[in-house]
C-alpha cells in the first residue's frame, strides 16, 4: 500500500477569517505531504508491512522492526491525526455542539463550557509539539487528553472524537505565539457531523 495525502473537503480559503489560507496550503500541502513521503519511504524497508493500513501500523509499534518504529510512529502519526483534523473542521461551522455527541458532552463534563475549559487547558498545557483531544477511552468514557508529537489516542486504545493539533506551523503564521487565540478560533470550525460519526463508530 502507497500512502497518499487526501485533498482538503473545502477550498484552502474556506475556513477565513479563523484559519488563514497560507498556513492552509502550507499544513496540507508542505507538512502533512512530508508525513506521508516519510511514512512510505521508512516502510519500503520492510515490504512485508507496507499493506497494512495506518490504524494497523499504529495499534502495535512493537512488532515492527526497530530501525523503522520510531519513522512509522512520528509519520504514520502525522499521516493520521491529519487526516482527521481536515474532516473536524468545515466552513460555517462551529458553536454548539449537537446530536449525540452533545448529549455525551453533557454527561461526561456537565456541560458544554465545561469541557471547552478542559480542552483548552489540554492544548495550552501541551508543552512543546502535539495534540488536545477528546476520546472515548477503554471504559467507553468521554475525557480530555493530549498526546506529544503526532502520538495519538490509537497508542493507548482509545478512539479519537475530536483533535486539535498544536504544532506550532498549525497557527504561527496567524496567530504568532498566541496559541489560545488559535484554540478559540478553532471552535468556530469543529465539523461537530464529523464528530458525531467518529463518536459514533467509537461506541
Amino acid at each position: 500500500m502507497t500512502h497518499v495525502l487526501p485533498e482538503l473537503p473545502y477550498a484552502y480559503d474556506a475556513l477565513e477569517p479563523f484559519f488563514d489560507e497560507e498556513t492552509m496550503r502550507l499544513h496540507h500541502d508542505k507538512h502533512h505531504q512530508a508525513y506521508v513521503n516519510n511514512l512510505n519511504v521508512a516502510l519500503e524497508k520492510h515490504s512485508e508491512f507496507e499493506t497494512l493500513s495506518v490504524e494497523d501500523l499504529l495499534k502495535d509499534l512493537n512488532v515492527l522492526p526497530e530501525d523503522i518504529r520510531t519513522a512509522v510512529r512520528n509519520n504514520a502519526g502525522g499521516h493520521f491525526n491529519h487526516s482527521l483534523f481536515w474532516k473536524m473542521l468545515a466552513p460555517n461551522a462551529g458553536g454548539l455542539p449537537t446530536g449525540e455527541i452533545a448529549a455525551g458532552i453533557t454527561e461526561a463534563f456537565g456541560s458544554f463550557d465545561e469541557f471547552k475549559a478542559q480542552f483548552k487547558a489540554a492544548a495550552v498545557g501541551r508543552f512543546g509539539s502535539g495534540w488536545a483531544w477528546l476520546v472515548l477511552d477503554k471504559a467507553g468514557k468521554l475525557k480530555v487528553t493530549s498526546t506529544a508529537n503526532q502520538d495519538n489516542p490509537i497508542m493507548n486504545d482509545e478512539k479519537a472524537v475530536l483533535g486539535l493539533d498544536v504544532w506550532e506551523h498549525a497557527y504561527y503564521l496567524k496567530y504568532r505565539n498566541l496559541r489560545p487565540d488559535y484554540i478559540e478560533a478553532f471552535f468556530s470550525l469543529v465539523n461537530w457531523d464529523f464528530v458525531n460519526e467518529l463518536y459514533a463508530k467509537a461506541k
